[in-house]
């Protein structure tokens, strides 16, 4: 289990700095439904995928995941991202969850098939090296609220980000780690509460229960929650990257396993970033009482 840690260092080549850009589709012919793009200036750092498929109010059908899948394979080796927002360009909507009306046409071979890539996805989202934050201005109902889980904070309009595994409702069972991650959420209790009526929860419902970090009242252009979590991503950016990175990894793996065996990942996290230039440089700058300059090495 130890030798299966990875060290958050060892990134392989960074391609190109992103712009605002739309990622290659693997499905039909038409607009893309994702868009990636890198911040500039004070907010270098911060990378968004803004998931924009108003026809089905973001629906995770395949070009959406696969477009997804995509640009986090091309994000995760950018070491320049160090934080990565998940935000909506449909207003109302964060995520409406798997595209039913695809999967109708599917047989239940390719519903299986499909599935199983959208767990892959969610985990891919949980695995980023990064800190993740799902800015949910909306709607994030079944798969669209297990994406939100898969990041590493949430962050909701309290009235009108509306939540909940609902696929109970449907005949369906969560699919893409909503019976996992939940529990880890807001507890056994809750989350069996939560997925066996199928309720629905607005942002401020959702903090209470613990199930996001942050709630903002909503603002006329609908984009409350992610100005908040551009906000929170901006609390990020000036603290060491390696060191969270690896905080991720520890406390990710370290919750898997008892606790003995969770000291031990977090010792073989602490060591790995003793070396590094950013530890050195965070004690030179305490000693010289001024703000540290790291560099993620």
């Amino acid at each position: 289990m130890l030798r299966a840690l990875t060290d958050p260092r060892r990134l392989a080549r960074p391609w190109k700095a992103l712009r605002a850009r739309s990622c290659a589709s693997h499905g039909p012919a038409g607009p893309p439904e994702i868009q990636v793009r890198a911040l500039a200036g004070a907010d270098h750092g911060i990378a968004e995928i803004l998931m924009n498929r108003p026809s089905a109010c973001n629906a995770l059908g395949n070009v959406l995941v696969n477009q997804l899948l995509e640009a986090l394979a091309q994000l995760r080796e950018d070491q320049q991202v160090r934080v990565l927002l998940f935000r909506s360009g449909v207003k109302g909507v964060f995520c409406a969850g798997a595209d039913l009306k695809e999967r109708e046409q599917m047989s239940e071979a390719e519903v299986g098939i499909f599935v199983q890539r959208l767990r892959g996805l969610m985990n891919e989202i949980a695995a980023f090296p990064a800190p993740t934050i799902a800015a949910m201005d909306g709607f994030a109902l079944g798969g669209g609220l297990e994406l939100a889980l898969a990041c590493d904070l949430r962050v909701a309009a309290a009235s009108s980000a509306v939540m909940g595994l609902i696929e109970t409702t449907r005949g369906l069972l969560p699919g893409a780690g909503g019976t996992q991650r939940l529990p880890r959420c807001i507890g056994v209790a809750l989350a069996k509460e939560l997925i066996f009526t199928g309720r629905r929860l607005n942002g401020a419902q959702a903090q209470a229960l613990g199930l996001v970090n942050h709630t903002v009242l909503q603002n006329e252009d609908g984009n409350a929650a992610y100005h908040r979590a551009r906000e929170l991503a901006q609390e990020i950016l000036p603290q060491a990257p390696i060191a969270v990175r690896l905080g991720k990894v520890a406390i990710d793996r370290g919750m898997e396993v008892d606790i003995a065996s969770g000291m031990a990942i977090e010792g073989i996290c602490y060591a790995q970033n003793i070396p590094t230039q950013d530890r050195l440089e965070g004690m030179a700058a305490f000693k010289e009482k001024r703000p540290p300059r790291f560099v993620g090495k």
